[in-house]
């Protein structure tokens, strides 16, 4: 049996850079086309009005002035002189022109310490001048595209406001694939009106493409979300931690053992979330996770086939 029960990013960042790396959340100062007019204007159901960007650490100023921003609060914890991933999280981090992409993801990589880009984006802002680009930039630095899938069910992607179909997700794998450009996707579980093995079905989905990352997540409901109006006059059942980690067991145990797992629960910011309240514990969740896996010897990839 592997040595770890999961292969993590911490790992995948020392293997690859030869230390522990820090992530610094950045806002690009970028909109969304579900939210400007172009699709919608009501976003997603999910995401709170930072564009999920609430622990981004300066919501103002210049990339330059942000990332010393971030890094200056981390000192205290990890030290001077630390290597870092610039995260561009808030919104839709490739819905501009070409040039002030550019120029946003220069000054990041410019940054001393920087030795990476992770960029959150939509599969229907990825023109093929920007995925040229994106793949130049990938043999500078170290760099990851993050798509926000979160289920592969229609009716669940038209109750959330998605705002783009299944085939608009996979031409946009298929091109950053065929570009050598390293793609992680997000998962949300817990959605409306689907059930375990709906969520096990998205997972099953993932694990066949030419991924390199998944991140998983617990939906949180907030009251600065579409969701939180939605979940006061439709309230359905939420899951349970210990539904939770059973579920993301279920999902370890399908995923390929190469794909890094870049986040295994996630934690809504405190002041906004109206439930689940157990996720505000992300530090005793991920205890009881990892006792879980080890209790019932779980590990990534055990139920694959050859």
């Amino acid at each position: 049996m592997q040595k770890n029960r999961f292969y993590s990013l911490n790992e995948f960042l020392r293997a690859r850079h030869g230390e522990k790396i820090l992530k610094l959340s950045i806002d690009g100062g970028f909109t969304c086309p579900n939210r400007d007019g172009n699709i919608s204007t009501k976003g997603c159901l999910f995401c709170s009005e930072r564009g999920s960007g609430d622990f981004t650490f300066y919501k103002e100023g210049d990339i330059t002035t942000q990332l010393k921003q971030a890094s200056l609060l981390l000192e205290p914890k990890w030290g001077t002189n630390r290597k870092y991933i610039a995260y561009f999280q808030a919104f839709t981090n490739t819905y501009a022109p070409l040039e002030i992409l550019k120029q946003k993801y220069e000054e990041a990589i410019s940054y001393p310490g920087v030795v990476g880009l992770a960029i959150a984006t939509r599969p229907d802002c990825l023109s093929d001048e920007v995925i040229e680009y994106l793949a130049d930039l990938s043999k500078r630095t170290h760099l990851w595209i993050e798509l926000g899938l979160q289920t592969i069910h229609e009716d669940t992607a038209q109750i959330i406001n998605r705002g783009y179909t299944l085939s608009v997700f996979e031409e946009a794998i298929q091109k950053l694939s065929k570009h050598n450009i390293e793609t992680v996707v997000h998962l949300i579980l817990g959605l409306p009106n689907e059930s375990k093995e709906d969520m096990l079905a998205s997972a099953a989905y993932i694990s066949k493409l030419p991924l390199q990352g998944v991140k998983l997540h617990m939906l949180h409901i907030l009251d600065n979300a579409p969701l939180g109006k939605y979940y006061t006059e439709n309230p359905y059942e939420l899951l349970n931690q210990e539904e939770y980690i059973e579920l993301v067991g279920e999902i370890l145990s399908i995923l390929p053992p190469e794909f890094v797992i870049h986040r295994l629960t996630g934690d809504g910011a405190r002041k906004h979330l109206i439930a689940p309240e157990w996720t505000i514990h992300k530090k005793y969740v991920l205890n009881s996770m990892n006792n879980y896996f080890k209790t019932h010897n779980i590990y990534q990839g055990m139920k694959r086939h050859p």
